[in-house]
């Protein structure tokens, strides 16, 4: 899938009204188990709440009306944002969830848990009869290609791969996500031919 927003982002989303009473927003908290509410005035997005909003107003639910704990103005995506610039905005601002608007309307929420499922399925480890093994990219050996060809032969498929530096970062470490019969014995192929693999992980 495309590294949008709109292709990950919840569309049915519950909110509250600036004019509901607290109490009315702990419910619908609980219920769906969330830590934030979009505040939508006749569609229009105009605040957040989150669940530390509310415990500063214990006690006084019934009587607290959502805009007095609310964040006006909250941060938000459009459907238009990319997957990252969404993580880099939940990193930097700590926030768990962003609300996604069209012109001010709100049309979406993103959570983190939203993220860690595109980072699974980019990395290709969402699907659990999957393993990764990390080689050592030395000089030495075809690379990227050489190893795809090696992994194609022993009837394996890359679902996902990328590299990383290792803790000392000196050289390229490759992971290769893949579905294997036999990854030990894919393992010992690669080794035979010179390469450096560093693991397999399940």
């Amino acid at each position: 899938s495309e590294m949008w927003v709109k292709n990950l982002m919840t569309k049915e989303v519950v909110t509250v009204t600036p004019d509901d009473s607290l109490e009315v927003a702990d419910e619908r908290m609980r219920a769906g188990n969330f830590r934030h509410l979009p505040v939508v005035d006749r569609g229009l997005l105009v605040g957040i709440l989150t669940d530390r909003d509310l415990r500063q107003h214990m006690g006084y639910l019934s009587r607290t009306k959502v805009n007095a704990a609310m964040t006006e103005s909250p941060l938000a995506v459009t459907t238009r944002t990319t997957l990252e610039e969404a993580a880099r905005l939940m990193l930097e601002s700590k926030f768990g969830a962003l609300p996604v608007v069209e012109k001010d309307r709100l049309v979406g929420i993103l959570t983190t848990s939203d993220l860690m499922v595109a980072l699974l399925d980019l990395i290709g480890a969402s699907s659990a009869e999957t393993v990764r093994i990390d080689i050592l990219l030395g000089n030495k050996g075809g690379g990227f290609p050489e190893v795809a060809k090696l992994v194609a032969e022993e009837g394996s498929e890359i679902v996902g791969m990328g590299t990383y530096r290792d803790t000392w970062g000196e050289s390229s470490v490759c992971y290769l996500r893949l579905r294997a019969r036999e990854p030990d014995r894919l393992a010992d192929h690669l080794k035979n031919k010179g390469y450096n693999v560093l693991g397999v992980h399940f």
